[in-house]
């Protein structure tokens, strides 16, 4: 069973659970956020964003590329960490002789820093997540003009006379939403923006005494702890955690959120765990 929850504007839909497979569609920006299970409905999507190779996040890739192929769907774009994009194919590559069929994608390899356009105007910024292979979170981003502020309290007749003349808009960034999944908490650090994002998926793999920050540290993962720590500095409108392990249960994960964050958090969340489509609030 997918859960879905509403963040904002975008829809999120799919499913997560720590170490075993994590997927989700954001239909609204006609991306898929990591393939670690081929779900049927979401093989039309024709823009993959692989964060890493772990299994639980990239093994369905081929089960997908087998569904697209029985619709009539070509290869997709897949954006992923650079350093993966050869190991992806030759995995790929096996995969189709194995099928005695094609396994192909238009790959698009990124590096921490790099922006390209996703579509019309939408663009994506993949930034350095801390795991222990290579990986990546993703920024979606929109570009819009904005009318410069010593120009703002002008007639609009005055506005096109002087369109010719002079640049009268900057060029600005509206940060839409974030996925960061199976990182250190130091990602929120090393990338202020996310705290800005008009909705942060953040993955958040352990929430209780038993399994501490420290433990959580060594596994490369984030603690609720931590989270709730920081939590007077989110500014988005939501804050969907994901990736709790497989430990919890559904209840126990709404059950710790509700005691440990604060109410000026908890009422932004979303918690994306199974059977969880809902939202605090």
């Amino acid at each position: 069973m997918l859960t879905e929850v509403q963040a904002g504007p975008y829809t999120v839909r799919g499913v997560s659970v720590g170490g075993v497979y994590t997927s989700l569609l954001v239909p609204e920006l006609g991306v898929l956020l990591d393939a670690g299970i081929p779900i049927r409905s979401f093989a039309g999507t024709d823009r993959i964003f692989l964060s890493h190779g772990h299994a639980d996040h990239a093994s369905a890739l081929g089960s997908l590329l087998g569904i697209r192929a029985l619709v009539g769907k070509g290869p997709p774009f897949v954006y992923l960490p650079a350093e993966i994009e050869a190991p992806v194919q030759e995995a790929l590559a096996a995969l189709g002789r194995l099928h005695r069929m094609k396994s192909e994608i238009r790959t698009v390899p990124l590096r921490p820093g790099d922006t390209v356009k996703v579509q019309q105007d939408l663009w994506v910024r993949a930034f350095r997540t801390h795991h222990p292979v290579p990986s990546l979170g993703y920024q979606f981003l929109r570009r819009v003009a904005k009318l410069k502020p010593e120009y703002r309290e002008l007639p609009p007749a005055e506005i096109g006379r002087r369109q010719a003349g002079e640049p009268l808009f900057d060029e600005v960034e509206r940060l839409e939403l974030a996925y960061c999944t199976d990182t250190l908490s130091n990602v929120l650090e090393r990338q202020l923006s996310l705290f800005d994002s008009r909705v942060l998926i953040l993955e958040c793999t352990f929430i209780d005494a038993e399994r501490t920050v420290r433990d959580a540290q060594e596994r490369a993962h984030i603690h609720l702890e931590e989270i709730a720590s920081m939590a007077d500095r989110f500014q988005n409108e939501a804050l969907v955690l994901m990736h709790f392990s497989q430990a919890y249960s559904p209840a126990q994960v709404h059950a710790t959120l509700q005691a440990r964050l604060p109410a000026s958090l908890l009422e932004r969340v979303r918690v994306f765990a199974p059977d969880s489509g809902r939202w605090f609030g």
